[in-house]
């Protein structure tokens, strides 16, 4: 089932949870709802479960709108971030739960049942853990019953919130490649909710990356991490230095620095912000240009593989972060309080939004 979303828009009182929101979900795709808190991801996913009303706009499965359809009438499965299942119930029973409440004239045989319950058990591989309890189960055992139970019912469309976000992080790593492999199987529409930027870069189709009511980008993980449109989504997708200057002809200008910008190159005296991932950022003990930043190492540490590079700029307060692999690190030879000179391998130019060019 193919969603697609028009000029959607929620108010709550005088607040606008979403504004005019459009968005199409291809049939089969699994899309993620990514964002900070109060961005308006869960909002527009219970307004595709029809447990949110809509102030204006339209919501259409497969070209039908759907938009005055009791929840009950629009085929979705939906997990919730807390399980909520049925602690008087087996395993079994949870699974099977919603089959069973079905109308008599709608309702599978007691044979039928069984059989897709049991074969649910084996996709989630939780075979052997019919007659158990929720409360005898993991928070993953548990979440994986949730949505065996969901699918159960066999929804044209999945809607997950926050999933995994009640598991703990080695749970959830776990937990997202079996869901991707699942999607992979079943092939069944699915959104999910997110406010954990790896998540969705790891199971995700496309990336809807919602703030403050609106999507600021729609793309695939790779399209939304390496082509960033706008200073809010190369921010809130992982760790960023900032590098605020002017730009003229073509260079991004502070202090004594001057960092290429090509895409600006008829540019006069703008001010100007360069974004730059600290893995982009390269460390020499020599000023070799005009695109070297002089820094004092604070402070290193390593996690894995990887060193983390703390610095104070000579030229200013700011601090500035560089990520090295170890064999970077060790063939350096760093020490603390060691002045260095950094410059970017590679840097997004923003100039503010109410700057007018």
């Amino acid at each position: 089932m193919s969603i697609e979303i028009r000029n959607v828009t929620k108010h709550y009182g005088s607040f606008e949870a979403l504004s005019n929101i459009n968005l199409t979900i291809p049939k089969g795709e699994l899309v993620a709802l990514l964002g900070p808190s109060g961005s308006g991801k869960t909002t527009l996913l219970r307004m595709i479960a029809g447990l949110e009303s809509i102030d204006t706009g339209e919501i259409l499965f497969d070209g039908q709108d759907l938009s005055e359809l009791h929840v009950n009438q629009r085929n979705v499965g939906f997990v919730f971030q807390h399980y909520a299942l049925f602690k008087h119930m087996t395993v079994f029973e949870n699974i099977a739960f919603g089959l069973k409440v079905r109308k008599r004239s709608l309702r599978p045989p007691k044979k039928m049942i069984e059989k897709k319950v049991n074969e649910l058990l084996e996709l989630v591989k939780l075979s052997g853990f019919a007659n158990r309890y929720p409360s005898q189960l993991s928070g993953g055992q548990r979440q994986r019953v949730a949505l065996a139970r969901a699918l159960a019912v066999e929804p044209k469309m999945l809607l997950l919130d926050e999933p995994f976000g009640a598991l703990d992080a080695k749970v959830r790593k776990e937990l997202r490649r079996w869901l991707r492999k699942l999607h992979n199987e079943i092939q069944v529409t699915s959104v999910f909710v997110t406010h954990d930027q790896e998540e969705a870069l790891d199971v995700a189709d496309s990336i809807v990356i919602m703030n403050k009511g609106k999507i600021e980008q729609l793309g695939s993980p790779s399209e939304v991490y390496d082509k960033p449109a706008s200073p809010f989504v190369y921010d809130f997708l992982g760790s960023v230095n900032l590098f605020h200057g002017r730009l003229n002809q073509g260079k991004l200008q502070f202090g004594s620095t001057q960092l290429d910008a090509p895409d600006y190159l008829h540019a006069t005296d703008i001010q100007a912000v360069g974004y730059v991932r600290p893995y982009h950022l390269k460390i020499e003990r020599q000023n070799y240009s005009d695109e070297a930043i002089p820094a004092t190492i604070i402070f290193m540490h390593s996690i894995g593989p990887t060193w983390y590079i703390e610095m104070k700029r000579e030229d200013s307060d700011n601090y500035v972060e560089v990520e090295l692999s170890r064999e970077e690190y060790e063939l350096l030879q760093l020490q603390l309080g060691e002045l260095v000179y950094v410059s970017p391998k590679e840097m997004k130019v923003f100039i503010p939004e109410d700057f007018v060019i």
